[in-house]
């Protein structure tokens, strides 16, 4: 006997289009109300009812009903949501799910997914075999379940519409039991009314509700046969929510008859108490009760070869597994199903599988049941189902759903989640050629644009201040040593934006732009630089600057900090220093620099950054935060902060001295001072290019030349840089100048 709710199963969607489906034939009636009335009228309605009501009187057993019911017609409206808002393809519940929360959330539901459909199979072969005792007592049960098996299968190879119209007759048996109860209920001399009163059994309330709650578990049946159905979309609400209804109608009604019925004692002890109270004894009721299980079976044995047929055309399982069609019959995945059930009943005892694949059916629920509410949150235009269902009660569904596992056994309910979590990790690691859009980006777009509605709310201070770094390059390939160093400078607390501008006229330049920013976006993907690749086309360099630094960014995440590599040609460099004075107009700083590409730690010799401190630009607040960001990262950890400084005589050093005593403490930056005197005999481009010729990285002040003096300033920084292996100019534009200290 089994406590497994039955399968899962649907038709998957494809790349194809729709019109290229081949098209189910199964109505609403054979398709889904069948197997679905089938799979919640199952075994634990037979054997374990009675022990309910026993166990916690009339009353309670309502309650636990109507709980139960009301659990699963969440999750019943969840998916009815979910299927008249798109078009479910094969795989059903996967279905679903992967295609709202990502083929690997899917993917770590529906292989569990499948392996519980295929297990309750044997485990309702092994319930089918152990009530045959009642006519057969020798009956050998491993022999029989795995005859069953076979029995099972050979159904399914006639196809799901065979296989579910002999649920008809199935269907009838079930309901001449239900007449048989009342009757014999109504002949009866009410010999359970003196419960109303009486003590009850030994277990709780929750224990007693743990115990019936998979009877009511089999919601998805019909949903699981999707792929097979001619109108998916109207078969599967209106079937689900009358089977659904009519089942709950079905199980307020047992109660009361097996409260009138029979006596406590009775109830909790006789699990067959059905037989002594119906009409014409086990006549009756052991027919409904044997096609119940047969049916249950035949319900999983149709929906597991679904499930891996859609995984396996997502290329989470072998590509064999799939159809040519996906409306055609999945013989590979049925033969798969079939040879994985029969060497389950080798496995004996399979009482602890149960409860753990009872915990993948309810996680299965859980999760239809917060795609739905996740949909209606994100507020995406295309979440326009013809069921409406509150997000809150697909939320507080998916909640009951966790809360009723962890009710039925919390140990059973650790290892389904763990499993889940391990195979979502290993999942997530696969190359995805898929490209679907889920619910997670609406998400992520619903939840940027609450938080920048908050952010413009809130004022930005130095305190808050972060580098949104946007850098410029011609090309990406041969300047990602100078992205990797913006990529650093943010040291993941700032956007990072790498834009390639290409100078031309937009109609006639013979560029696939699209193409080249996914290309940028691989580049940094491979180098592992989180960063943002966009390619723009301007008339000039200097206007394409100014257009792209103002409009980059969106409300309060603008860019803040603008990085451009050292020039080539001589007269680019005048073109970017041109940019200095209307970069600082928008608060912008600009960063303009050259880098080599770093040498390996050797132990015991931490990297140097050189910073070389001015005071007259007051440029030394943004310099020295960016040599602490820098040395944040991992490649430059613990690296060795030089402040330097050249002074015209003594006075003048040891007043600098003072100040950055004073200032370096205040700040929190672990840096060393060293104030110099500049000899009459030496330049200060000459004591530079001695004292740093070995650093790792020099970061020096950048004035905003006058206007007309661009090209001298270019002369005497390039005279600057000529010494220097890798080295950042520096001009602080940023609202901080001068307040590093409240930072």
């Amino acid at each position: 006997m089994s406590l497994v709710p039955p399968p899962i199963r649907t038709r998957l969607f494809t790349s194809q289009p729709a019109d290229n489906q081949t098209a189910g034939k199964l109505g609403t009636f054979i398709g889904v109300f069948t197997p679905t009335i089938l799979t919640i009228l199952g075994v634990i309605m037979y054997l374990r009812f009675g022990w309910v009501v026993g166990q916690v009187g009339l009353w309670q057993a309502l309650l636990i009903v109507v709980l139960a019911n009301g659990i699963t017609f969440i999750t019943a409206l969840s998916f009815s949501a979910i299927a008249t808002n798109t078009r479910v393809g094969v795989g059903g519940a996967y279905f679903m799910i992967s295609r709202s929360l990502g083929p690997e959330i899917g993917g770590a539901i529906g292989i569990p997914l499948f392996f519980s459909q295929v297990l309750s199979v044997t485990l309702y072969a092994f319930g089918l075999a152990e009530s045959l005792r009642f006519v057969w007592p020798a009956i050998p049960v491993p022999a029989a379940a795995f005859c069953i098996i076979l029995l099972v299968g050979a159904l399914a190879f006639r196809g799901a519409g065979t296989a579910l119209r002999l649920q008809l007759p199935i269907l009838l048996l079930i309901a001449l039991s239900l007449l048989a109860l009342a009757g014999g209920v109504y002949w009866s001399d009410g010999a359970g009314r003196q419960m109303a009163h009486g003590a009850f059994g030994e277990f709780g309330f929750w224990a007693v509700f743990a115990v019936f709650f998979p009877a009511v578990t089999g919601i998805m049946a019909g949903l699981s046969l999707s792929g097979d159905l001619a109108d998916p979309r109207r078969s599967i609400p209106r079937g689900t929510v009358l089977a659904t209804l009519t089942g709950f109608a079905v199980y307020l009604l047992i109660p009361v008859l097996l409260y009138l019925g029979a006596d406590a004692e009775a109830l909790r002890d006789d699990s067959l108490v059905w037989t002594r109270i119906a009409l014409f004894g086990p006549w009756l009721v052991l027919p409904g009760l044997w096609g119940a299980i047969f049916s249950s079976a035949v319900g999983s044995i149709l929906g597991a070869p679904r499930t891996l047929q859609a995984l396996a055309m997502d290329r989470l399982a072998p590509r064999w597994l799939a159809t040519a069609e996906p409306a055609a019959e999945p013989v590979a995945g049925l033969l798969a199903a079939l040879v994985i059930a029969l060497i389950a009943v080798f496995l004996g005892d399979l009482n602890t599988v149960a409860e753990v694949v009872t915990m993948f059916f309810l996680s299965v629920y859980g999760t239809v049941n917060l795609v739905a509410a996740l949909e209606h949150l994100s507020g995406n235009p295309s979440w326009r189902p013809e069921v409406k269902t509150p997000w809150w009660l697909c939320l507080a569904g998916a909640a009951s759903c966790l809360g009723v596992m962890l009710l039925i056994n919390p140990l059973a309910s650790l290892v389904a989640v763990l499993v889940i979590f391990a195979l979502w990790l290993l999942l997530r690691r696969r190359e995805r050629r898929e490209a679907w859009g889920d619910v997670r980006r609406d998400l992520f777009e619903a939840t940027i644009r609450w938080a920048l509605v908050h952010l413009a709310r809130r004022p930005m201070t130095a305190r808050n201040w972060r580098p949104h770094v946007l850098v410029f390059v011609s090309n990406i390939d041969r300047r990602l040593p100078l992205v990797r160093y913006g990529a650093w400078f943010s040291q993941g607390r700032g956007v990072v934006t790498v834009c390639e501008l290409v100078v031309g006229d937009l109609l006639r330049l013979e560029l696939d732009i699209p193409e080249r920013a996914r290309h940028m976006n691989e580049v940094l993907r491979q180098a592992g630089i989180t960063a943002f690749g966009e390619v723009d086309v301007v008339d000039n360099i200097e206007q394409g600057l100014m257009a792209v630094a103002q409009a980059n960014g969106i409300g309060d995440m603008a860019s803040n900090t603008i990085l451009l590599g050292w020039p080539d040609d001589p007269q680019r460099l005048i073109h970017f220093l041109r940019v200095i004075r209307p970069l600082s107009r928008l608060s912008r700083s600009l960063l303009l620099g050259r880098v080599e590409p770093l040498a390996p730690l050797h132990e015991g010799r931490p990297r140097t950054i050189h910073v070389w401190w001015g005071g007259l630009q007051r440029n030394g607040d943004l310099m020295l935060l960016l040599a602490y960001l820098l040395s944040r990262n991992p490649e430059w950890l613990n690296a060795r902060i030089r402040i330097m400084s050249v002074a015209s005589n003594r006075m003048a050093a040891d007043q600098t001295e003072r100040l950055l005593a004073k200032l370096i403490p205040e700040v929190r930056i672990a840096a060393e001072v060293e104030v110099m005197v500049k000899p009459e005999d030496q330049s200060v481009t000459q004591m530079i290019h001695s004292r740093s010729a070995d650093a790792d990285l020099v970061i020096l002040g950048l004035a905003m030349p006058a206007e007309g003096q661009e090209e001298d300033y270019a002369g005497r920084i390039t005279e600057l840089a000529v010494g220097l292996r890798s080295f950042f100019f520096v001009h602080n534009g940023s609202l901080f100048i001068g307040e590093l200290v409240s930072q």
